[in-house]
Protein backbone atom coordinates (compact mmCIF):
# COMPACT_ATOMS: atom_id res chain seq x y z
CA UNK A 1 0.00 0.00 0.00
CA UNK A 2 3.12 2.21 0.86
CA UNK A 3 4.40 1.77 -2.60
CA UNK A 4 1.31 2.34 -4.56
CA UNK A 5 1.24 5.67 -2.86
CA UNK A 6 4.71 6.54 -3.24
CA UNK A 7 4.32 5.52 -7.61
CA UNK A 8 0.75 7.29 -7.54
CA UNK A 9 2.59 10.60 -5.91
CA UNK A 10 5.46 10.66 -8.09
CA UNK A 11 3.28 10.40 -11.36
CA UNK A 12 1.36 13.30 -9.76
CA UNK A 13 4.88 15.14 -9.23
CA UNK A 14 6.21 14.06 -12.59
CA UNK A 15 2.66 15.14 -14.64
CA UNK A 16 2.44 18.89 -12.82
CA UNK A 17 6.28 19.39 -13.66
CA UNK A 18 5.88 18.33 -17.54
CA UNK A 19 3.01 20.62 -17.56
CA UNK A 20 4.79 23.65 -16.67
CA UNK A 21 7.62 22.97 -18.81
CA UNK A 22 5.38 22.73 -21.54
CA UNK A 23 4.24 26.57 -23.27
CA UNK A 24 2.42 27.19 -26.08
CA UNK A 25 3.98 28.68 -28.44
CA UNK A 26 2.10 31.40 -29.79
CA UNK A 27 1.39 31.92 -33.56
CA UNK A 28 0.07 34.82 -36.17
CA UNK A 29 -0.71 35.75 -38.84
CA UNK A 30 0.92 38.24 -41.52
CA UNK A 31 -1.43 39.48 -44.38
CA UNK A 32 0.60 41.28 -47.02
CA UNK A 33 -1.13 43.64 -49.72
CA UNK A 34 0.16 45.31 -52.49
CA UNK A 35 -1.75 47.57 -55.16
CA UNK A 36 -0.73 49.88 -57.88
CA UNK A 37 0.38 46.80 -60.28
CA UNK A 38 0.71 48.50 -63.57
CA UNK A 39 -0.97 45.56 -64.96
CA UNK A 40 -3.30 42.56 -64.22
CA UNK A 41 -0.88 40.33 -66.21
CA UNK A 42 0.56 37.65 -64.16
CA UNK A 43 0.56 36.62 -60.46
CA UNK A 44 2.12 38.18 -57.61
CA UNK A 45 4.66 36.02 -55.85
CA UNK A 46 5.17 36.67 -52.00
CA UNK A 47 8.35 35.22 -50.38
CA UNK A 48 8.30 35.16 -46.76
CA UNK A 49 11.59 35.43 -44.98
CA UNK A 50 13.03 34.54 -41.46
CA UNK A 51 16.68 34.75 -41.07
CA UNK A 52 19.42 37.17 -42.37
CA UNK A 53 21.66 34.72 -44.58
CA UNK A 54 18.50 33.80 -46.73
CA UNK A 55 17.49 37.42 -47.93
CA UNK A 56 17.87 39.03 -50.38
CA UNK A 57 16.88 35.84 -52.22
CA UNK A 58 16.94 36.66 -56.34
CA UNK A 59 16.82 32.86 -56.93
CA UNK A 60 13.52 32.38 -54.64
CA UNK A 61 15.49 29.21 -52.79
CA UNK A 62 15.98 30.29 -49.42
CA UNK A 63 12.57 31.55 -48.16
CA UNK A 64 10.68 30.09 -45.38
CA UNK A 65 6.99 30.34 -47.15
CA UNK A 66 6.36 31.34 -50.02
CA UNK A 67 2.49 31.84 -51.78
CA UNK A 68 1.34 33.19 -54.89
CA UNK A 69 -2.16 34.85 -56.15
CA UNK A 70 -3.97 36.11 -58.88
CA UNK A 71 -4.09 39.92 -59.01
CA UNK A 72 -7.07 41.55 -59.41
CA UNK A 73 -7.57 45.29 -60.51
CA UNK A 74 -3.92 45.84 -60.02
CA UNK A 75 -3.68 44.50 -56.68
CA UNK A 76 -2.99 41.24 -54.89
CA UNK A 77 -2.99 40.10 -51.40
CA UNK A 78 -1.79 36.91 -49.09
CA UNK A 79 -2.12 35.90 -45.60
CA UNK A 80 0.65 33.72 -44.80
CA UNK A 81 -0.48 31.62 -41.28
CA UNK A 82 0.67 29.84 -38.32
CA UNK A 83 3.72 31.61 -38.14
CA UNK A 84 5.98 31.70 -35.52
CA UNK A 85 6.18 34.87 -33.70
CA UNK A 86 9.52 36.64 -34.78
CA UNK A 87 11.26 38.71 -37.67
CA UNK A 88 10.44 38.94 -41.08
CA UNK A 89 10.80 40.57 -44.11
CA UNK A 90 8.80 40.15 -47.38
CA UNK A 91 10.22 39.94 -50.84
CA UNK A 92 7.28 40.58 -53.95
CA UNK A 93 7.93 39.80 -57.30
CA UNK A 94 4.79 40.99 -59.84
CA UNK A 95 5.43 37.65 -62.11
CA UNK A 96 4.43 38.88 -65.71
CA UNK A 97 5.06 35.93 -67.25
CA UNK A 98 4.64 33.17 -64.49
CA UNK A 99 7.77 31.68 -64.93
CA UNK A 100 9.00 32.45 -60.98
CA UNK A 101 11.55 33.94 -61.86
CA UNK A 102 12.74 37.67 -61.92
CA UNK A 103 12.97 38.56 -65.63
CA UNK A 104 15.44 40.85 -66.02
CA UNK A 105 16.83 43.47 -68.84
CA UNK A 106 21.08 43.95 -69.23
CA UNK A 107 21.42 44.69 -65.89
CA UNK A 108 17.76 45.46 -64.16
CA UNK A 109 14.58 43.73 -63.49
CA UNK A 110 11.71 44.58 -66.38
CA UNK A 111 9.27 43.09 -63.51
CA UNK A 112 7.60 44.56 -60.49
CA UNK A 113 10.06 43.68 -57.47
CA UNK A 114 9.08 44.71 -53.85
CA UNK A 115 10.58 44.42 -50.15
CA UNK A 116 8.98 45.02 -47.02
CA UNK A 117 10.20 48.61 -45.34
CA UNK A 118 11.22 50.27 -48.89
CA UNK A 119 9.99 52.57 -51.10
CA UNK A 120 12.50 52.91 -53.46
CA UNK A 121 15.98 50.53 -54.04
CA UNK A 122 18.88 51.21 -55.84
CA UNK A 123 22.88 50.93 -55.81
CA UNK A 124 23.09 53.07 -52.89
CA UNK A 125 19.37 51.79 -50.95
CA UNK A 126 19.90 47.78 -51.67
CA UNK A 127 17.59 45.10 -49.52
CA UNK A 128 18.93 43.45 -46.41
CA UNK A 129 17.12 41.57 -44.02
CA UNK A 130 17.99 44.29 -41.43
CA UNK A 131 16.53 47.23 -43.24
CA UNK A 132 13.46 44.78 -44.71
CA UNK A 133 12.77 42.96 -41.19
CA UNK A 134 9.92 43.55 -39.13
CA UNK A 135 8.44 42.20 -36.13
CA UNK A 136 5.39 39.63 -35.60
CA UNK A 137 4.33 39.38 -32.31
CA UNK A 138 0.17 39.37 -33.21
CA UNK A 139 -1.72 39.23 -36.16
CA UNK A 140 -0.17 41.95 -38.42
CA UNK A 141 -1.40 43.52 -41.64
CA UNK A 142 1.46 45.22 -43.88
CA UNK A 143 1.52 46.58 -47.60
CA UNK A 144 4.48 46.57 -49.53
CA UNK A 145 5.09 49.16 -52.67
CA UNK A 146 6.11 47.39 -56.19
CA UNK A 147 9.16 49.40 -57.63
CA UNK A 148 9.06 49.09 -61.38
CA UNK A 149 12.84 50.01 -63.12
Amino acid sequence: MRNLFKITMTSVLLLMLSSFSIQKQETCSLTVDVSELRNSKGTVQFALYNREDAFPDEHYKKYFKKLTREIVNGASTVTFKNLPEGKYAVSILHDENIDGKIKKGIILPKEGIGFSNFQSIGFSNRPTFSKASFSVLSDKNIKVKIIYL
